[in-house]
């Protein structure tokens, strides 16, 4: 059978999803009774079920089946004013930190930059470096105990992605291996498959990435670099100790390894935080367990740029600290290496515009920054208290200072027919199979937990808890509870 003939039979599962035959949720038949109904090979139906998955339209659940997917829903928008609860879907899907306070300070910033003079130059184009004024300011943004970051150093992009696509291009050539965790942030799998990068899916503990993990991949196959986010993970909330940092640090050496390491969450964070305080992945909300932003000791967790310096490149950005409208991205790499990035964001288009990195300087120098920081931290942390309280009893991982949590669902439910209730309440929410990796040879997302994540950011307190209520609710019950009337 040819590829036009495969296709035209998904073409038909899809015609039947899109017109609702098929559901969100429901289960398709195994590929083998597939194959007899079509009276097609069992390899052709493999290939139909392939094209299905990489169209988005089903997902595999190891030991399960094929399920229909629930369809996704466009955000709402992210800085309008909130709607009254009810009005609009509830987006728990994006996670782009508004406080009410900020449109005030950063008008105050950008008012300098509106004399023709200032403007004409924020105008012009820039290379990787940015400006001197721009370097300083990003080197005292990322400095810590443990990292004092060289201006020189420091090249910026366009947001946080295009960051990242100019490490990974920088380090990893087409048909490289990345090593990642296993769940991960899902924007690193688009990046790969567009630069050619094959990811390997490396196994995670309640302490974050495992090195013995990384040693095993590769020696199977070596590894070029690995993708790593140390501080509270996207999606499970995990934030390495500084042993497994070290260890981690040593492993680099030991293979002759570099790292990618993701520290755009970082800043709800703070330098200091201390091993012990139980924000490692533990059950935070299904224990009963409160433990505040501020249950730290004294053994601080340096970055993997400090431990390792001359084999990682970090990235941050501002989106995540300011606003998603108007941010620049930040990668700090070492010495030998920063020419090299500097060719890759150049080549990929990827460099920051010069209005946004003059706004961003301003607002790193004079205190605007720094006042929006310690509010959305305060709202982060309002937010957990509110998820603690609705998802009370469930298994509810989310480090108090972030704004998302990881929800393993009861037995009953599994992630798409979930996804497919909350949205027949206006919810939605992100199955795990959007942060799973796929084998080596594999097709569509890797076994993904029976789980769900959610995030904190987007709605008004109100709706908010209105929302959580709501999946409380539908968890509370069954699958077939959900449906409608």
């Amino acid at each position: 059978m040819s590829a036009e003939d495969y296709r035209r039979i998904a073409d038909a599962v899809a015609a039947d999803i899109a017109a609702g035959r098929l559901r969100p949720g429901d289960r398709l038949p195994t590929q083998r009774a597939f194959a007899r109904a079509h009276r097609i090979a069992n390899s052709t139906a493999t290939r139909v079920y392939r094209e299905l998955a990489r169209r988005g339209l089903t997902v595999g659940e190891v030991g399960r089946g094929t399920y229909v997917r629930a369809a996704r829903h466009a955000p709402g928008p992210a800085l309008a004013e909130p709607a009254p609860a009810g009005t609009v879907p509830v987006n728990l899907e994006l996670n782009y930190p508004v406080v009410p306070e900020q449109s005030a300070l950063l008008a105050a910033g950008l008012a300098p930059l509106l004399r023709p003079d200032a403007l004409g130059a924020a105008l012009r184009p820039l290379a990787p470096a940015g400006t001197p004024a721009a370097r300083t300011a990003a080197a005292a943004l990322l400095s810590g105990p443990a990292l004092r970051p060289d201006p020189d150093h420091l090249r910026f992009a366009g947001n946080g992605r295009q960051a990242m696509a100019g490490a990974l291009a920088s380090l990893v050539p087409p048909g490289g291996r990345l090593g990642v965790e296993a769940l991960t942030y899902p924007m690193v799998k688009g990046i790969a498959a567009r630069l050619g990068i094959t990811l390997v899916p490396l196994a995670t503990d309640a302490d974050g990435l495992r090195p013995d993990a990384v040693r095993a991949a590769h020696r199977a196959a070596p590894l070029r670099a690995l993708y790593v986010q140390p501080t509270l993970h996207n999606p499970l909330g995990v934030t390495m100790s500084a042993g497994r940092r070290a260890e981690l640090a040593a492993t680099l050496g030991e293979l002759d390894l570099w790292a990618v390491e993701d520290a755009v969450w970082a800043f709800l964070h703070p330098d200091g935080a201390a091993d012990g305080d139980g924000t490692a992945g533990g059950d935070r909300t299904g224990s009963g367990d409160t433990a505040g932003p501020d249950a730290t000791t004294a053994t601080a967790r340096p970055p993997l740029a400090a431990l390792a310096p001359d084999r990682t490149i970090l990235i941050d950005s501002l989106s995540k600290r300011l606003a998603p409208g108007l941010t620049v991205g930040l990668a700090l790499a070492p010495p030998a290496h920063t020419d090299r990035l500097s060719a890759a964001l150049r080549s990929g288009g990827w460099t920051a515009t010069g209005f946004a990195l003059e706004a961003v300087t301003r607002w790193l120098t004079d205190g605007s920054l720094e006042r929006i920081v310690a509010a959305k931290r305060r709202d982060a942390a309002v937010r957990q208290a509110l998820l603690r309280e609705r998802l009370a009893g469930f298994r509810v991982h989310a480090d108090p200072r972030a704004y998302f949590a990881w929800w393993e669902l009861p037995a009953r439910w599994r992630a798409e027919p979930f996804l497919a209730a909350a949205a027949r309440h206006g919810i939605a929410v992100t199955p795990a199979a959007a942060f799973a990796v796929a084998a080596e040879g594999a097709q569509g997302a890797g076994p993904a937990p029976n789980a769900v994540r959610l995030a904190l950011a987007g709605p008004a307190h109100e709706p908010l808890a209105q929302a959580l209520t709501t999946l409380a609710a539908l968890a509370h019950g069954t699958p077939d509870d959900s449906l409608p009337d």
